[in-house]
């Protein structure tokens, strides 16, 4: 149990169970390795541990997926991963619809939507089309435009880490990032187990920033997942 958590004391505008991420900044999404996988090439439903920077699992998230839809669709697959804190209660519950994600057809953009409660809309993470950078918008809970993504010019993964970053509506300012982070040249050969990092302002309403976890996923899906 998470000795650094904030019981359900009621936070003005905090949905309940996300009262810790009002006094973070940043968050590390760890990937558990699934041996299956590594072995046999049999793509199993993700799990990931979410961290402090002092290392302390703070939330689990997990994948609720079918074995058909894994081993057809691969990463292209729809998915609703779902986000529990230390009592394993579901606070964050994330769902993808399946869409097509070639560039040939920008009328069938990657979207998802979080909610917090699970049954309660807080936002959306929507891909805008372009022809060689990863660009997203990320929306509030009446799918108003809030923040951008931009993530780097081709050629990422080659890189052993790569930024997203998360920009004002205007572009002007950088407020903060998603990194995938260099897991180790094996780890990196035989699994698709990625770790991310997410940095963004303290004062962030909590409600986006349980968007921007669920914006890790879907990068995380769209550009770092294996296909069998």
């Amino acid at each position: 149990m998470n000795m650094y958590a904030i019981p359900n004391e009621g936070i003005p505008g905090c949905p309940p169970g996300l009262e810790y991420l009002t006094q973070v900044d940043q968050l590390l999404i760890k990937q558990k390795v699934e041996l299956v996988e590594a072995l046999l090439d049999w793509e199993s439903n993700n799990k990931y541990e979410i961290r402090n920077t002092l290392g302390q699992d703070v939330f689990f998230a997990v994948e609720e997926n079918d074995c058909l839809t894994r081993q057809c669709c691969g990463p292209m697959r729809s998915f609703t991963i779902h986000i529990l804190d230390n009592f394993g209660q579901k606070v964050i519950s994330i769902s993808r619809p399946l869409k097509c994600t070639t560039c040939c057809f920008p009328c069938f953009l990657q979207e998802l939507e979080v909610q917090s409660p699970p049954g309660n809309t807080v936002g959306y993470v929507k891909q805008q089309w372009h022809p060689f950078s990863p660009k997203f918008i990320v929306a509030n809970e009446h799918n108003e435009p809030v923040l951008k993504i931009h993530g780097p010019f081709c050629g990422w993964s080659c890189l052993p880490d790569v930024d997203f970053e998360i920009l004002t509506m205007d572009e002007v300012s950088q407020i903060g990032k998603i990194s995938k982070q260099w897991t180790g040249l094996l780890r990196e050969v035989f699994t698709d187990s990625d770790n991310f990092g997410i940095q963004f302002p303290m004062d962030l309403d909590v409600r986006i920033k349980a968007v921007l976890i669920g914006a890790c996923f879907l990068i995380d899906f769209m550009f770092f997942e294996s296909s069998n």
